[in-house]
């Protein structure tokens, strides 16, 4: 495609009487038009943003809503989405990488893992802010530091799950012939972990985005005890909206968000998809792969031509032969007797070991610290109130429960089959894509009318709000498993008469279930953080709440009652590990001994 769109213009000047080098400084006059203006757009919001950045703290700004603050308001929050993503994907790709090469890493950091993604966001909040806040008291750089870390934590675990599991599934022929080549560490992580995971971490870091778009409105404004803080953003305009019960203002920022998730579609996640493609394991390519005309117009790009080969390729060249020298392939004999190479491997050894006492004995005394100043915490939560948690904890298990069967019911079969046909794919994508950004808490104002008046009033309306916030990871993990299925294993059980269910319970389950481990995983995590917004709502000045243990949370951080909030966070995080560990945690292991492309 890519040629044809050389080709095309030059046809096109033959019949007006164009050379081919006209149309060429065409291409290029085409690409400075565009880059120019891309660039220049980027940097007038980068320049506003750090001069609202660089200003004296304003904790509460006046949030407008007319339509003309829109634009500068998106531009705000696609700003922090974008920072918020290029942090948790430095996290996922360092953090998955050394969890799944590194056993006895492994064992730490998988069960940290579980912990962070129980942490509900409220339970960030005084911490993130006042620290960030105390740091930087002279600006607002402490509230933009927070919004973006808050933005992170519901980008980074979906997202670390995935790429941990990739790796830990790779095909064993794979890995061998990574061995034998003797592959430096980087090379392996670049032609093999990352290749492998490309398509799973691509719909998860869509899913990612949709997370932060979710939580976009709890990250720009809230409040702690009697303080009060908030960023320009679209969040914030979304939910002074609806507060206000303004519908045109609702309606103007939904669509503003939708155009966003549209371009972002657009101009990156479908060529992303469409570029993942090529790192299917599968020996001939798909007859109709996915398509992107952004992709291709990329791919015929002359100024793109241009800077790769004189400026990315003698860059990654640099850097690859500065990578090579710092790490030797694994097995080369570096000296030159047995005797220097066991007292090397004995001095690194105690290196290792003292680096190891030095790290855990501070992560020690901090988490010592920790403990000391929770402990305080704590004791001031009577008998009553822990028993009131407990009996709430576990009605938003049944809630977190019921979310969870309803989103795995519908999106199995929808997801194999938007997978296995690009077709639908193409047409879906975008459609899921949209669905799944649109912050619910904004549209929560209008499902309470409709059901208020049902059987269960907010329990039901609870449960549907964290079903909307949490079905998509399951959606979107069974898409990129059934994206990632070998077409030839679909051939030759379509040559041996495998259809129907026998079909589904011998290739697409199995192939899919590693898949679809990790997006019930952190489906349940989201679950238990959606908890927070669901089960008490706050709008036209009033307060609805259902009995939960995300409402006990979310009125202890609204009051500032810090010795609850902390003693419902703790609760949670240890349901949600314990959890993990009994379930989620099995069902992985099985994954990788019995449903891996071996």
């Amino acid at each position: 495609m890519a040629r044809m769109l050389q080709v095309l213009p030059q046809q096109r000047g033959s019949r007006h009487g164009l050379s081919g080098s006209a149309v060429y400084r065409w291409l290029w006059l085409r690409d400075l038009i565009l880059g120019g203006s891309f660039l220049f757009l980027l940097c007038a919001l980068l320049v506003l943003a750090a001069s609202r950045w660089a200003a004296p703290l304003t904790p509460v700004v006046a949030i407008s809503l007319s339509p003309l603050a829109l634009p500068l308001y998106a531009g705000y929050s696609l700003l922090r989405m974008l920072l918020a993503y290029g942090l948790a994907l430095l996290f996922t790709l360092l953090y998955g990488h050394v969890a799944a090469t590194n056993r006895q890493a492994e064992r730490v950091l998988i069960p940290l893992l579980d912990l962070l993604q129980s942490i509900p966001i409220l339970s960030f909040l005084p911490a993130v802010v006042l620290a960030l806040v105390a740091a930087f008291p002279q600006s607002n750089i402490g509230l933009e530091l927070a919004s973006i870390l808050l933005i992170f934590t519901s980008q980074a675990w979906n997202m670390t799950f995935s790429f941990y599991h990739s790796v830990l599934t790779l095909p064993r022929d794979l890995v061998d012939v990574c061995r034998l080549l003797r592959l430096r560490p980087w090379q392996r992580f670049l032609k093999l972990e990352l290749a492998a995971s490309i398509i799973g971490l691509v719909w998860n870091s869509m899913m990612s985005w949709a997370g932060g778009w979710f939580f976009l409105m709890a990250s720009e404004q809230f409040s702690l005890g009697n303080r009060s803080f908030q960023l320009p953003g679209l969040g914030s305009y979304l939910q002074l909206a609806a507060n206000r019960g303004d519908p045109r203002a609702l309606t103007l920022g939904l669509l503003t968000l939708i155009g966003l998730i549209v371009f972002l579609d657009t101009c990156l996640w479908r060529p992303l998809v469409a570029w993942a493609e090529r790192f299917k394991l599968e020996e001939q390519a798909e007859t109709t792969p996915p398509h992107s005309l952004v992709l291709d117009l990329l791919r015929a790009s002359p100024a793109l031509h241009w800077l790769r080969q004189h400026l990315g390729t003698p860059l990654w060249e640099a850097l690859a032969q500065l990578l090579t020298r710092l790490q030797p392939p694994e097995g080369r004999p570096t000296l030159t007797s047995g005797l220097e190479r066991a007292h090397h491997e004995r001095s690194r050894s105690w290196l290792q070991r003292g680096g190891t006492i030095l790290i855990l004995g501070w992560l020690g005394l901090l988490a010592i610290g920790i403990c000391w100043q929770g402990g305080q915490l704590l004791l001031h939560v009577p008998p009553a109130t822990w028993g009131r948690l407990v009996l709430a904890a576990g009605a938003t298990w049944l809630r977190t429960l019921a979310a969870l069967a309803i989103g795995t019911l519908w999106t199995i079969p929808v997801g194999v089959a938007i997978g296995l046909s690009p077709r639908w794919s193409r047409r879906l994508q975008p459609l899921v894509q949209i669905v799944a950004s649109i912050p619910a808490t904004a549209l929560f104002p209008v499902l309470l009318v409709l059901l208020m008046a049902l059987p269960g009033s907010l329990s039901l309306a609870a449960i549907l709000l964290m079903l909307l916030g949490t079905q998509w990871y399951v959606l979107f993990n069974v898409i990129a498993g059934a994206m990632a299925i070998p077409r030839d294993l679909l051939e030759a059980a379509a040559l041996f008469g495998v259809t129907g269910w026998r079909r589904w319970r011998t290739v697409i389950l199995p192939a899919i279930f590693p898949y679809l481990v990790t997006g019930l995983i952190t489906a349940s995590g989201g679950a238990w953080n959606a908890s927070i917004v669901s089960e008490l709502v706050q709008f036209h000045g009033e307060t609805l709440r259902t009995f939960g243990l995300g409402a006990e949370i979310a009125a202890a951080a609204g009051a500032g009652n810090y010795p609850v909030l902390l003693a419902g966070t703790l609760l949670m995080a240890a349901l949600v590990v314990l959890l993990n560990r009994l379930v989620w945690r099995r069902l992985y292991h099985l994954a990788e001994r019995r449903y891996r492309l071996a």
